[in-house]
């Protein structure tokens, strides 16, 4: 049995990594952690980048100027790599 990597700190800028991960998963920009394979669901990177844009929202003037700054640098980052996924 292998050794499971330690976990980073929760913390709101590891939140959004995380979140940014998953839907490059969704995407087929990454491969899926566990299998390796690359999997496309567009369905799924959708709502991921909709969960992130309403943390954007609901967030807004509580957040420190670096995890705002990330916040919205990811969110565009997915939107445009989602805009090309459908296109293809």
């Amino acid at each position: 049995m292998s050794e499971r990597p330690i976990l980073p700190e929760v913390t709101f800028t590891t939140f959004i990594m995380s979140l940014n991960t998953s839907c490059l998963v969704c995407l087929g920009e990454i491969p899926e952690p566990q299998s390796g394979e690359m999997l496309k669901d567009l369905a799924c990177a959708k709502h991921t980048i909709d969960t992130l844009e309403m943390l954007k929202q609901k967030t807004k003037g509580n957040l420190e100027e670096d995890e705002e700054a990330l916040l919205g640098h990811i969110l565009y980052d997915l939107k445009m790599r989602y805009v090309k996924a459908v296109k293809e």
